[in-house]
C-alpha cells in the first residue's frame, strides 16, 4: 500500500470501494441500482456531523429521498431493532444504508434481517442454530465505516442485547452481508483520539485472537498477520497525529479483522463483552484493556505463534513476553488505562463479570479451554 488517494475495488467476498472519496459513490451508486428511499441507521453522534449531513445533502440533490433512524443505544439492544424496523415500514423505505461504527452498523443489519422476517428477533439467535430460519430474501444494504474497529462494514453477524438482561445474542447470515462497502478514510480524519485508539485497539484485538483462535484457517491467519502489521505501523499516529495515510492503514486493518475473526475469537472477547454488559464500557476500551492479560493467559504453549505475531508487529525482543509487554506499552502511547480500575471496575462486580464470562460465546474458540475461575483470576489480576 503506498498510495491512499484513489479508490480501488476489493471483492473479499463483498465488493469494496476502498480509498479517499469512496463515501461520495454512495448516491450515485443507489440511484443506478434503481432505488431512491434509502433507511440510512446510524447512531445519535453521527447523526450530528458534518460529514453525515454532507453525505444527506448528497443523496437529496441526486433526487433520492433518505430517512435517518439514529435512535439506538451505545451497546444494541432488541428495541432499538424494532423500532428501526418500524422506521423503515413508515418512510415507505426500499433500501438501507449503514452508516458508522459497531452499533450502527449491527442496528442496521439487524433491521436488514427483520424487515422481511417476522419471527421473535432472538429466534434467529445463531447460537440456538436460528439461521436455520433466515429464509426470505433481504432489503438492499450497504455500508459506510466512520470507524476503524470493528470492520462490522464487512461482516455477515450483528451482536443485539436483550433490553432486559442485556445478555448479548448473535444473529448471523450470509445473506447480511453488505452488497457494497464504500470504505472511505476521509470519514475517520476527524474522531477525537480516544475513538481512535478504543476502535483500533478492537481492530488489533480481532486480527490476534483470530490468528491464534481454534481450527485451521490459513487464509484468516495470513490477512491476521497483515492486519497486525498495518495497526503496528500506524494506529499511534493516527492517533496523536493523523494523516491520510495512518488513517487509511487503520481502515483496511480494521476490515482485515472482520474477514479474518470468521475463524474465531477468544479469551479477550468473553472478557470484554460483560464490561459493555454490566457496566456500559465502550466496546474498544473494554478489548484494549483486557488484551494484555488475556494474551498473557494465552501465551504458555503458543510460544511459536506468539513469536509470529511479535515479528509481524517488529517488537523487540520476539518472544511471547515482549509482544504481552508491548500492548501494555500500546495503551500507554494511546493514553488508554492499563487496568480496570481505571473504567471503574471494581472488586464487586468481579464475581458476576467472570459468570458472565463464562456464558460468553467467543471463549469456546479460545487456543485453551477457559474455566470460570480463569476468569475470575485474569479479572483479579487485571484490576
Amino acid at each position: 500500500m503506498t498510495s491512499f488517494d484513489v479508490v480501488r475495488q476489493y471483492n473479499f467476498p463483498t465488493t469494496i470501494r476502498f480509498g479517499a472519496g469512496a463515501s461520495e459513490e454512495l448516491g450515485p451508486h443507489l440511484k443506478s441500482a434503481g432505488f431512491s428511499r434509502p433507511l440510512v441507521v446510524t447512531d445519535p453522534t453521527v447523526r450530528d456531523l458534518p460529514f453525515f449531513k454532507k453525505i444527506l445533502a448528497d443523496l437529496e440533490r441526486l433526487g433520492l429521498k433518505p430517512d435517518v433512524f439514529s435512535n439506538i443505544h451505545k451497546n444494541p439492544v432488541k428495541s432499538d431493532v424494532l423500532a428501526g424496523k418500524q422506521a423503515f415500514q413508515d418512510a415507505g423505505a426500499d433500501c438501507i444504508v449503514g452508516i458508522g461504527g459497531g452499533a450502527g452498523m449491527d442496528v442496521a443489519r439487524a433491521i436488514t434481517l427483520s424487515i422481511h422476517h417476522h419471527r421473535d428477533l432472538f429466534d434467529y439467535d445463531d447460537l440456538i442454530g436460528g439461521d436455520k430460519y433466515v429464509t426470505e430474501e433481504v432489503p438492499y444494504f450497504v455500508t459506510l465505516p466512520t470507524t476503524s474497529g470493528t470492520g462490522s462494514e464487512v461482516g455477515r453477524s450483528a451482536i443485539i442485547s436483550e433490553d432486559e438482561t442485556h445478555r448479548k445474542r448473535i444473529l448471523f447470515s450470509p445473506k447480511l452481508l453488505a452488497k457494497m462497502v464504500f470504505a472511505d478514510p476521509v470519514l475517520t480524519m476527524d474522531l477525537p483520539p480516544f475513538i481512535t485508539a478504543a476502535t483500533g485497539m478492537d481492530a488489533l484485538t480481532h486480527n490476534m485472537e483470530a490468528y491464534i483462535a481454534k481450527g485451521f484457517h490459513p487464509m484468516c491467519e495470513g490477512i491476521a498477520l497483515q492486519g497486525m502489521t498495518l495497526i503496528s505501523e500506524s494506529i499511534v499516529q493516527a492517533t496523536t497525529a493523523p494523516d491520510l495515510a495512518s488513517r487509511s492503514k487503520m481502515m483496511i486493518a480494521s476490515l482485515m479483522g472482520a474477514v479474518a475473526f470468521q475463524k474465531g475469537l477468544g479469551v479477550v472477547h468473553s472478557l470484554a463483552h460483560p464490561l459493555s454488559s454490566l457496566l456500559d464500557t465502550h466496546h474498544g476500551l473494554a478489548n484494549a484493556v483486557n488484551l494484555p492479560y488475556g494474551m498473557d493467559f494465552n501465551a504458555p504453549g503458543l510460544e511459536p505463534a506468539f513469536q509470529r505475531m511479535a515479528q509481524a508487529m517488529n517488537v523487540t525482543g520476539g518472544d511471547a513476553a515482549s509482544l504481552v509487554a508491548y500492548l501494555f506499552y500500546l495503551n500507554e502511547q494511546l493514553g488508554l488505562p492499563e487496568n480496570l480500575g481505571a473504567i471503574g471496575v471494581k472488586e464487586e462486580h468481579l464475581e458476576t463479570l467472570a459468570t458472565l464470562a463464562e456464558a460468553d460465546f467467543c471463549h469456546p474458540n479460545n487456543p485453551k479451554p477457559v474455566s470460570r475461575e480463569d476468569f475470575l483470576a485474569i479479572y483479579k489480576k487485571a484490576l
